[in-house]
């Protein structure tokens, strides 16, 4: 029986009536599985994908890559990836995984074939033109201004220098990035528009990029250029996913108690890496042990003003705890988030609004003032960082249901069960 089968909807989050003390090992990084699947994909020879995340965005990856000609041998903690003749017809289902629905266009159109990509209808309201467009211009014949389209692959890709606005998601870097090499002339990426979110996951992907082998000029702002070139095989350990850890270090914080997370890396391009810093200034005692990292709550919860801009995708964790403090916030610099799961701006204002926080929704960000919350239905868009802010506020607050909770398989299964065990 599956998780979202057994579990009440709206289910009721459990309360921290004490401080609570907890060790836990997270899931590994959707972010880096992902990548490495397509660059094992796209590789000289046979690798091992260790500890990978297993998760519906994983599984999607695993099954699109398999019908485009991939050898995957997946057992729970090691995949063994074998390269094949990328080949069509095939049909990705990106279901909401944003990495398939931008990371395979350009892999598709090194596939000898038509590549039909579908998914979840929510899926039609996630901006994808940019990689579509930036592809017609590097030689591929793309049908399809969005979901659903089509690319019709050749075997290969000319590649050559394209500019792109990827001031909605930095996704769209990483996905000519990662094929690159295997283009005839690699490519040469250059930004023009506003700050382009979340670098450091371009970051992750020209650093996984370097480790295989391959050669990437990042000297320059908003401009990446990938040489052509084999990307070598390579064995890899995937990190804990760090953005994950922010429900159960938000926990420490709420209840005042103490949270380890095992394998915390010392260096990495992770953007829940920020965690550390954003806790630390809302008033939590963070650091590093022989075990990983661990956070301290002493009770309450100072209000902050962040540009979370780099690290988005922390906001629904960091805005539930903002709700909570007990002095104002404000969070900017998120205006893209509006294009994730769910409108996450709108969403978050609206449903801890509903649950008393008085909050203000602005054209980039949100902001706090203290308020008495309370409880009532927290819904959850099918956005599982959306169901991860429900789940932090029920810890603090009595009788918060949260909507479609079995939403969080996307990057962590049984994420319900296991946040009930620990509390």
């Amino acid at each position: 029986m599956t998780t979202s089968t057994r579990l009440a909807d709206p289910w009721p989050a459990p309360r921290a009536t004490a401080p609570v003390s907890a060790v836990v090992s997270l899931p590994g990084s959707k972010s880096q599985t992902n990548r490495a699947l397509v660059l094992a994909a796209l590789a000289d020879g046979p690798s091992v994908v260790r500890r990978p995340l297993v998760s519906r965005d994983t599984s999607l990856m695993l099954a699109a890559l398999r019908g485009l000609g991939t050898h995957v041998e997946a057992r729970r903690s090691k995949w063994l990836v074998t390269p094949g003749p990328l080949s069509g017809p095939a049909q990705v289902d990106c279901g909401l995984a944003g990495t398939v629905m931008r990371f395979l266009p350009p892999v598709a159109g090194l596939a000898g074939g038509a590549v039909d990509f579908t998914g979840d209808p929510h899926m039609r309201l996630r901006p994808v033109g940019e990689v579509l467009d930036a592809l017609r211009t590097l030689g591929v014949d793309v049908e399809g201004a969005g979901l659903p389209f089509t690319v019709h692959g050749t075997g290969h890709v000319r590649g050559g220098t394209v500019v792109v606005d990827a001031s909605a998601s930095s996704q769209f870097v990483s996905a000519l990035l990662l094929a690159a090499p295997r283009f005839d002339e690699g490519v040469d990426v250059r930004h023009d528009g506003k700050p382009v979110p979340s670098l450091p996951h371009i970051e992750m992907t020209v650093g996984m990029l370097r480790e295989h082998g391959v050669e990437v000029d990042d000297s320059d702002a908003n401009r990446w250029a990938v040489s052509p070139g084999p990307i070598r095989a390579v064995d890899r350990t995937i990190e804990p996913d760090l953005s994950n850890a922010a429900p159960f270090l938000a926990l420490a914080a709420v209840s005042g108690g103490e949270v380890t997370v095992r394998d915390w890396p010392r260096t990495t391009t992770q953007a829940g890496d920020a965690l550390r810093e954003i806790l630390s200034r809302m008033g939590c005692d963070v650091s590093y042990t022989d075990d990983g990292l661990v956070v301290r709550g002493n009770g309450r919860l100072q209000g902050v003003d962040l540009d979370l801009h780099d690290v988005g995708e922390l906001t629904p964790a960091i805005a539930s705890l903002c709700a909570l403090a007990d002095s104002p916030s404000r969070l900017s610099g998120i205006g893209h988030i509006r294009g994730h799961e769910t409108d996450r701006l709108s969403a978050l204002a609206r449903e801890l609004g509903g649950l008393g926080a008085d909050v203000t929704e602005h054209a980039d960000g949100l902001s706090f003032r203290p308020a008495p919350l309370h409880g009532g239905v927290f819904h959850t868009y099918a956005d599982h960082r959306m169901a991860h802010a429900g789940v932090i506020v029920g810890a603090a607050v009595d009788d918060v249901l949260v909507e479609d909770v079995a939403t969080t398989s996307k990057t962590f299964p049984d994420f319900a069960d296991f946040w009930a065990g620990l509390l």
